[in-house]
């Protein structure tokens, strides 16, 4: 029964901004991605895993800088060398959408890394192809369906199709992965486990916001194919939200999801990676959940009342514990008449232990005017103009009079108020 630790899009270098750690100079965000990575890695060796299927998307995009190749290439050298079998996916992130440019896992083929092997091409993987990866005297008792990603372009120059019509392609490709993994099967070996890899959107899954995955520009795999009864694990990537689309069934379907939060849309999300024991017709699930996450507070607010905006904000937010070291953003709707209410730096000092302030403000647009056919702005008296105001800046009624005198004193100098 092979032990298989799957993980998937890791984006080690999606949050390249921020401060930045004294001793390595990398951004500090980039250091909670490398420390989920690393707790991935030393549990594979730690637990002597009999493989890790890596599901797609090392980087945030196909040309990394050459820190974070080393970062990635260091923590891939340490299984390597512990003679762990490593299968990397090319992902849609990792990858050119140019025939014949390289991607960014390249240097692990050209170097050709003992016991890693990369797939950037849909392919069959057998148990010998496999056994291939291991030390001496050892075997990978495993067979492999690989899918990574497949570009536009790729799938096209694959189908020779001339169309720019991209349902066409997508449905003419779905047709040929049908083909190819129905082939597979039939050629499989009925004895020795069998996996489903793919770095693609799936029928049925659900992104961080709640999206459920819906045709568009991905490549959308039925769930039907995902859940050949021959297949005993299927092993995702490219959602981040982590997910069961077989629960409760034969073979698990299962994104892992990102190792770290990427955004916000995510701040609700745990993490995890896992460790699939697959077996022929019965595989068990051990989720782990990654430690280390960095923590997202994610707080709107409707401002109803321009009174005490400072406390209002402070009522919102959660307890300063809740806010340390965290990435916080505050979404502020508010009259845009209130914009010169709101203390920022007050509201700055409120969020000063965290980790990083968005403070997104929503001035709303103030309702015009609307006049009849037959007047104009400049036929209206003064304080008609003032009411008008007072409703389009929702002026509490319990200023209005006190303002209207003021505007009074203003308008006619010298008239007497009753």
């Amino acid at each position: 029964m092979p032990r298989i630790l799957h993980f998937a899009d890791a984006h080690i270098d999606i949050a390249n901004y921020g401060r930045r750690d004294p001793e390595t100079g990398l951004p500090l965000r980039i250091l909670d991605f490398l420390a989920s990575l690393d707790e991935i890695i030393t549990t594979a060796i730690d637990e002597k895993v009999d493989c890790v299927l890596f599901t797609g998307d090392a980087y945030k995009d196909r040309n990394p800088a050459p820190t974070f190749q080393r970062e990635w290439g260091n923590r891939i050298m340490r299984l390597s060398q512990a003679g762990i079998p490593t299968i990397l996916l090319v992902g849609n992130h990792d990858i050119s959408p140019s025939i014949g440019r390289a991607h960014a896992l390249t240097e692990f083929q050209t170097l050709q890394v003992p016991h890693v092997l990369i797939v950037d091409q849909p392919c069959f993987l057998t148990k010998e192809d496999l056994s291939k990866l291991c030390p001496q005297e050892k075997t990978l008792d495993l067979q492999l369906l690989a899918l990574p990603w497949l570009s536009r372009t790729g799938m096209a120059a694959v189908l020779d199709m001339q169309t720019r019509d991209l349902s066409m392609i997508h449905e003419e490709m779905v047709k040929k992965l049908t083909t190819d993994i129905q082939t597979w099967l039939e050629n499989a070996d009925p004895e020795v486990p069998t996996v489903l890899s793919a770095h693609a959107s799936v029928e049925g899954g659900v992104f961080g916001s709640e999206r459920s995955v819906s045709l568009g520009s991905d490549l959308l795999l039925p769930a039907a194919l995902t859940q050949d009864p021959r297949l005993d694990y299927t092993a995702l990537g490219h959602i981040h939200k982590c997910q069961n689309l077989n629960e409760g069934n034969h073979p698990p379907v299962v994104y892992p999801g990102s190792i770290e939060r990427v955004d916000f849309g995510e701040a609700k999300d745990d993490k995890f990676f896992l460790i699939a024991n697959v077996e022929r017709g019965k595989t068990s699930l051990d989720w782990r959940q990654l430690k280390n996450i960095r923590p997202f507070v994610d707080t709107y607010l409707k401002l109803e009342s321009k009174d005490n905006i400072t406390g209002q904000i402070k009522k919102a937010l959660p307890p300063a514990s809740k806010l340390k070291d965290a990435l916080v953003r505050l979404v502020l709707e508010y009259p845009r008449a209130w914009d010169p209410l709101i203390d920022e730096n007050a509201v700055r000092e409120l969020v000063k232990d965290s980790f990083e302030f968005h403070f997104v403000k929503q001035p709303q647009s103030e309702v015009r005017i609307r006049l009849p056919k037959d007047r104009a702005i400049g036929s209206l008296p003064p304080e008609e103009l003032l009411g008008q105001y007072w409703k389009v800046s929702q002026t509490p009624e319990d200023e209005i009079k006190s303002l209207n005198e003021l505007a009074q004193e203003i308008i006619h100098p010298d008239q007497e108020l009753e």
